[in-house]
């Protein structure tokens, strides 16, 4: 079953096209990888089906709706999540409380309420609490939840990143350059946690540059180049396509 459709989606900044009719599937429970260099079109097009951006042609459809033009806070309500390239951070604050504020969509109590401290409005934070410290404890973070986020390490923080996310009730999350700056430990770690993610039944979308990772970890890969789509497939297909060699891995890459 498809979880996302993207159809002929076009995205331009005045003279520059940075996303150019580029289309592609996603089914529920896949991991798809999307590769390209800098300048290839990746981010604009995240930013597009999450609504950063709004196309100026093409459709994004989410289980069959249209999204294309929906609000950054309707898709996120409609099941999709995202991190950035830069964790979005409190960083003078504690880690839990970088996860509990990212709990607002999930609220169903009126505002009022929660500002007088009414019982309900009191239950309800309790409840979002708890699933922030199951979030952390879930992706490795619960014994530094007390610290703030300045203070923690660089690939402690792109967890945080995705824990956030996280906190979102997201069926489909977006992953931009999770693996940035991480050393091989960090890596692995979090390549762990991308899976472990999926097995809980939420589908990923993953830009990454760290073009070794994403062969092991992505059910199929899409490659961008000047914000067209160039090829399409299998890890082992795109890892043998020519032109993807020539264009990104280079002549020396061997997996």
């Amino acid at each position: 079953m498809k979880i996302l459709e993207v159809k002929e989606l076009t995205k331009q900044f005045g003279g520059l096209t940075a996303v150019d009719k580029v289309s592609f599937d996603v089914d529920t429970n896949e991991i798809v990888g999307i590769i390209g260099p800098n300048g290839a079109g990746k981010t604009s097009l995240i930013n597009a089906i999450s609504g950063l951006y709004h196309p100026i042609k093409g459709k994004v459809f989410l289980e069959g709706r249209d999204i294309s033009h929906s609000k950054p806070y309707q898709i996120a309500r409609m099941g999709i999540g995202r991190n950035f390239q830069s964790s979005v951070l409190f960083m003078s604050l504690p880690v839990i409380e970088n996860v509990f504020f990212a709990s607002h969509l999930n609220y169903r109590i009126p505002y009022w309420k929660r500002f007088l401290r009414t019982p309900s409005a009191i239950r309800e934070e309790s409840t979002l609490r708890q699933k922030g410290e199951d979030i952390l404890k879930s992706l490795g973070l619960e014994q530094i939840k007390n610290e703030t986020a300045d203070s923690l390490p660089h690939g402690y923080q792109r967890i945080l990143g995705v824990c956030i996310a996280l906190m979102t009730n997201p069926r489909l999350l977006l992953l931009d350059e999770p693996l940035t700056g991480m050393n091989q430990n960090e890596i692995q770690v979090m390549t762990d946690i991308i899976r472990r993610i999926r097995d809980t039944g939420v589908t990923i979308i993953l830009i990454e540059h760290n073009v070794s990772a994403v062969i092991k970890l992505c059910d199929r890969i899409v490659v961008l180049d000047n914000g067209r789509k160039i090829a399409e497939g299998l890890p082992k297909d795109i890892q043998n396509n020519e032109v993807v060699i020539e264009a990104y891995l280079g002549r020396e890459y061997n997996q």
